[in-house]
């Protein structure tokens, strides 16, 4: 029988340390914001059109290696399993933000700022970093893609809608305190486009064109190997970055971060456990039902960083709520990757 232990310790070395160089990461961007004045602003302020040129560097490079590894030819057998498809569209645009609300004002009811700004993260779904967890994980890349630029349509489409629901509608009928947010469709498709389709395009120009040139076993045997590990590069630098920009606001306001961070821990463990478990039950494999828990499970904090900065400001306790995301995102989801390789065993034993 496998041993639990046997998956993880395939993975590589750089990836076997993977919350030891997060934790180095994390720890560097707290340091640099705090220790080199000015670094946050300028940072911030290398931007094009609204996006932050470091963040975006940054996820491009960790989400290209991934994208280039995806068979495009194999997509067509996602998009055909209807058991995933729906159950991603439920986890994501009804599960999560609803749970994502009522954690809020279970835990924050006297904190509406804090509050406010963890509901706009429940409504920003993963399109990027969602990508490495599942391949750390050994999930189904195929299915990852898939479900991400759905994600995608989905953000762009429903973000300002439920946006109004989860801030005016809901909280009115629930006679609770309402707010307002003023969300640019234009900006989250830009965001998209940027995030997600500019990696997603070169992954697959890079296959087909180099598949074409050199064909698969080459491709798939040396290229992919080589640049395989530039996706933790671009992942690391991505973490320096976020906590640089926003060290001094969690380093001076440690309660107020650990009252954020409670919510989040709590969706994220009950977001992530419930997918698997549901992945499972509908009779998904391993990989698939991977790609359902992380997918589920994680956020698209570059959105719900903007959208707080452009609405409440970027001294707001909003804006505070999504810089915690990451803090708490990144080791946790860091540790259910080892938790799903751990469980993988089970479904060889079970299929």
């Amino acid at each position: 029988m496998t041993t639990t232990a046997a998956p993880a310790a395939r993975l590589s070395r750089l990836d076997r340390f993977l919350p030891l160089w997060i934790a180095l990461a994390m720890g560097a961007g707290l340091l640099a914001g705090r220790a080199i004045p000015g670094l946050g602003r300028v940072l911030d302020a290398v931007q094009v059109d609204g996006i932050s040129l470091p963040i975006a560097l940054g996820l491009l490079v960790m989400m290209y290696p991934v994208l280039a590894k995806v068979r495009y030819d194999r997509l067509d057998s996602v998009t055909g399993d209807r058991r995933l498809m729906w159950s991603s569209l439920a986890l994501n645009w009804i599960l999560g933000p609803a749970l994502m609300f009522a954690l809020a004002w279970l835990l924050l009811p006297d904190l509406p700022e804090y509050r406010t700004g963890l509901i706009i993260v429940g409504l920003a779904r993963c399109i990027a970093m969602v990508i490495i967890w599942n391949d750390l994980a050994c999930g189904d890349r195929e299915a990852a893609a898939v479900l991400v630029a759905l994600n995608s349509v989905f953000q762009v489409l429903a973000f300002g809608v439920l946006g109004w629901f989860y801030l005016q509608v809901l909280p009115g009928w629930l006679g609770l305190e309402q707010t307002g947010l003023d969300v640019d469709a234009l900006q989250i498709a830009k965001s998209v486009v940027i995030f997600l389709g500019i990696p997603l395009l070169a992954g697959y120009l890079t296959r087909k064109l180099g598949e074409k040139s050199k064909g698969r076993t080459w491709y798939e045997t040396t290229f992919l190997p080589r640049l395989g590990p530039f996706a933790l590069y671009g992942l690391l630098f991505t973490i320096v970055i976020l906590f640089a920009l926003q060290g001094a606001q969690i380093t001076s306001r440690p309660l107020d971060v650990a009252r954020i961070a409670l919510p989040l821990l709590a969706y994220f463990a009950i977001m992530w456990a419930g997918s698997f478990a549901l992945g499972r039950a509908i009779g998904l494999n391993y990989e698939r039902t991977t790609t359902l828990a992380f997918t589920a499970a994680g956020n698209n904090f570059e959105l719900a960083i903007a959208v707080a900065i452009a609405t409440f400001g970027v001294a707001s306790g909003q804006a505070l709520a999504g810089v915690v995301g990451p803090l708490i995102e990144v080791p946790v989801l860091v540790a259910l990757v080892h938790a799903a390789l751990a469980l993988r065993h089970r479904f060889k034993e079970t299929t």
